[in-house]
């Protein structure tokens, strides 16, 4: 192979590998609790960043191995595939190809990664600034502190003493046994 076909090749990797990210802060919009100056709030924001950060550790560099090792095994299966079926020429192709897919494939799991990586960021930082006494983003429903919840409807109200929803001259069909000797 010479320098042109190689830089072909090589090219796709490095440009799909630029494109996983580590985060580099959070996604998610906090505010400053109740009484906080902004220099608290400032001070408790780049303490939840690192913390956030001890908490997820460096995935930048499986992110990139991804990628490269996803490419690595394309080229190789591309070119045993390739070789199989159109012998020395074949194997060049089924290089590319391999590569090529390869790659695509390493980029997409390495952007798995980096959303499930921002993901576990962005939760370590919102408990950090919520155990601060900061304004953090909530989701679902939340339920108010006092009165009953909305569509509660209470129970009617006692009927009035001497009420009786039975007739007076009712009496129960034939087939019913008779009532307990004790009424």
């Amino acid at each position: 192979m010479n320098l042109k076909s190689t830089s072909l090749y090589i090219l796709p990797v490095l440009a799909l590998a630029g494109c996983v990210s580590v985060p580099t802060g959070p996604s998610v919009s906090v505010l400053p609790g109740n009484g906080k100056s902004f220099d608290q709030f400032r001070a408790d924001d780049v303490d939840c960043r690192n913390y956030a950060q001890y908490q997820n550790g460096n995935p930048s560099d499986s992110q990139v191995n991804s990628v490269a090792e996803s490419a690595a095994i394309g080229t190789v299966v591309g070119a045993v595939a390739g070789a199989a079926i159109g012998g020395g020429r074949g194997a060049g192709i089924g290089a590319g190809t391999g590569l090529l897919f390869g790659t695509a494939a390493g980029a997409s799991a390495g952007n798995a990664a980096a959303y499930g990586t921002q993901r576990r960021y962005d939760q370590s930082y919102v408990q950090c600034m919520y155990a601060k006494g900061n304004k953090v983003p909530t989701y679902g429903r939340v339920a108010s502190q006092g009165g009953p919840p909305p569509g509660y409807y209470p129970p009617p109200p006692p009927p009035p003493p001497g009420y009786s929803s039975v007739p007076p001259d009712y009496a129960p069909p034939a087939a019913y046994p008779p009532p307990p000797s004790g009424r």
